[in-house]
């Protein structure tokens, strides 16, 4: 991959946080260093009881992906080429976008029997994608030369949730 190619190449990190008022999203997207270049927040977004009734299990995927997901992507003026998360509950972003979505996984004994299909090492992390679309190893593989092997993925997910808290401190603007 060229060099110019690379500078092209942009990370989406999404990352939602529970407040009191409900569900708070937040989206970064950076270059392939980690400098930012767009951030977007959702207001926050609470089910009501009848809603946590119906939906029952799949509130919360429903609520990550479908609601708070695609808005902010939606919203995006520099689309990344990734988009990269560390909540399960927004895998399903995958099936409402276009982009690929990848999970950064926790050394854990329960991620090391995932298929090896749907996983692979990105920066300095290994992430899984979607089971539907394990296609999206190949696209990711693509880009893996173009970030550093020893980036650190998750860190940008906690700039994500530390502007989320600073732009829902009482007083701030958003």
């Amino acid at each position: 991959m060229t060099e110019r190619a690379c500078d092209k190449f942009h990370l989406g990190f999404l990352r939602i946080v529970v407040t009191e008022a409900g569900y708070v999203g937040g989206m970064l997207v950076t270059n392939r260093l980690g400098r930012p270049l767009e951030f977007q927040c959702t207001t926050p977004v609470k089910a009501n009881r009848t809603q946590e009734i119906l939906y029952g299990p799949t509130l919360r995927p429903f609520l990550f992906s479908e609601l708070i997901g695609v808005t902010l992507i939606e919203r995006l003026q520099v689309m990344p080429d990734v988009v990269l998360i560390d909540q399960e509950a927004l895998l399903d972003l995958r099936e409402h976008v276009s982009l690929p979505v990848a999970c950064l996984l926790k050394d854990d004994p329960d991620t090391r029997d995932l298929p090896d299909e749907s996983r692979l090492s990105f920066g300095a992390q290994v992430v899984r994608v979607h089971s539907d679309y394990a296609a999206d190893v190949s696209t990711i593989q693509q880009w893996a030369n173009a970030i550093p092997g020893d980036a650190d993925l998750c860190e940008p997910l906690d700039r994500v949730r530390e502007a989320l808290d600073e732009t829902l401190r009482p007083g701030t603007a958003a």
